[in-house]
């Protein structure tokens, strides 16, 4: 599901926004003070909110809570991936069927994030399923259905993305070991409106029809607003190099982050919470210069630097599948994989034909991006090397450190 803001992939469906540890409101940061990106994050001054994947979560638990006891708790508290407790009031309830189904919902809080699902309501409705059947989705009025390949759910499937597949699978497991329940359930999702407000989205597009998607990979969702986030960025950047940091990493978002700590070990304090403002982490560190740059993150949004984007935010800039596939014939793809690029339904999709014949597509764009890094650099010392990963954080192309005088 990763970082994007996209389709399955983005927690406003498109429109701004990204789900990220916070450091206001409920949640707790763990971060330094003085920089790293909690730091950074807490700088823009903006007040976080709670995902899609979040708010099903929670009138998930609330509802099963119901079928095994009776009673819904209200507010009910769920344990966020990285360990936030959040608790939510519930807007709805009913129960029906002899305590053979129930449902809650939770109205969306984006906080001051402009997320198009903000004040959406999320309903949950959960029915008893036969020992053994396990935990099974459902999309209700509201929510989309996978048409197309090249997403991270088969064709066919609901668009609830795996982390809060896993986050609603955890709390089903935890509710019915504390009440005795089996935990075989049936979850419907369904969201008030989900099908008008998804029209504002990116979901026809990329063939999720019929309503909005279930989003988020921290439950969390950090406010979107250029100004204070490229200040953040800027504010970054300095406390590194008043740390005397010699390797700073810009990130697309958390999954990237944990990719460059695990290749680098780059301490918090380097690493710059870059979203989709490629720019101005490259325009920044232009003049004032740290002797390297690590850029790191997904796949899609990464093409779109190679392509000469600065702004990767889907409403700015797009994938540009004509562009992948000519960078897939200068990897060695014949014309018939080069089509079959430039008419595949996502960026991903592109990765995976490319990758099952044997064409290096994610190194390819990681090598272009970072010369385009470059070539935004100017000439600044600064060494620049990418990352390409895909949703689950799994790196699928990278480039070497790079720098000026090897690009001249």
């Amino acid at each position: 599901m990763g970082e994007a803001r996209t389709g399955t992939g983005a927690e406003s469906n498109g429109t701004g926004g990204r789900a990220a540890e916070p450091t206001t409101g409920t949640g707790t940061g763990t971060g330094s003070a003085t920089g790293g990106r909690t730091a950074q994050l807490a700088h823009t001054g903006l007040r976080h909110g709670w995902t899609t994947g979040a708010c099903a979560t929670a009138a998930t638990t609330a509802a099963y809570t119901a079928l095994l006891t009776g009673d819904f708790p209200d507010p009910v508290t769920i344990t966020l991936p990285k360990g936030q407790t959040p608790a939510f009031a519930l807007a709805a309830e009913e129960m029906a069927g002899d305590r053979a189904v129930a449902m809650a919902a939770v109205v969306k809080d984006a906080g001051d994030d402009p997320d198009v699902t903000h004040g959406a309501l999320i309903r949950a409705t959960v029915r008893r399923l036969p020992a053994g059947s396990g935990v099974v989705f459902k999309a209700g009025p509201g929510v989309g259905t996978v048409t197309r390949p090249g997403l991270p759910l088969d064709v066919g499937e609901p668009a609830v993305n795996p982390v809060p597949r896993q986050m609603m699978r955890d709390h089903v497991a935890e509710v019915a070991a504390r009440y005795g329940g089996s935990g075989d359930v049936e979850i419907e999702l369904s969201v008030d409106h989900g099908e008008e407000i998804a029209r504002s989205t990116w979901n026809p597009r990329l063939g999720i029809l019929g309503g909005l998607s279930i989003l988020g990979t921290t439950g969390i969702v950090v406010p979107y607003s250029c100004s204070a986030w490229i200040d953040s960025i800027r504010r970054g950047v300095d406390v590194a190099r008043a740390a005397g940091r010699t390797h700073v990493a810009g990130c697309t978002g958390s999954t990237s982050e944990k990719v460059v700590v695990a290749e680098h070990g780059l301490p918090e304090d380097a690493l710059l919470d870059m979203g989709d403002f490629a720019g101005a982490v490259l325009k920044y560190v232009r003049r004032h210069p740290v002797p390297r740059l690590t850029v790191c993150g997904g796949f899609a949004k990464l093409s779109k630097l190679a392509a000469g984007h600065l702004d990767l935010h889907s409403a700015r800039s797009q994938v540009d599948k004509g562009f992948l596939a000519e960078l897939a014939r200068q990897g060695g793809a014949d014309e018939a994989l080069a089509g079959e690029v430039a008419t595949a339904n996502t960026g991903l999709a592109a990765l995976q034909l490319c990758a099952a014949r044997g064409v290096p597509l994610g190194d390819l764009v990681a090598a272009t991006a970072r010369d385009e890094a470059l070539a935004v650099l100017r000439g600044a010392p600064v060494a620049v090397d990418v990352i390409c990963i895909d949703r689950a954080g799994n790196v699928v192309g990278r480039a070497a450190p790079r720098g000026p005088r090897d690009a001249s």
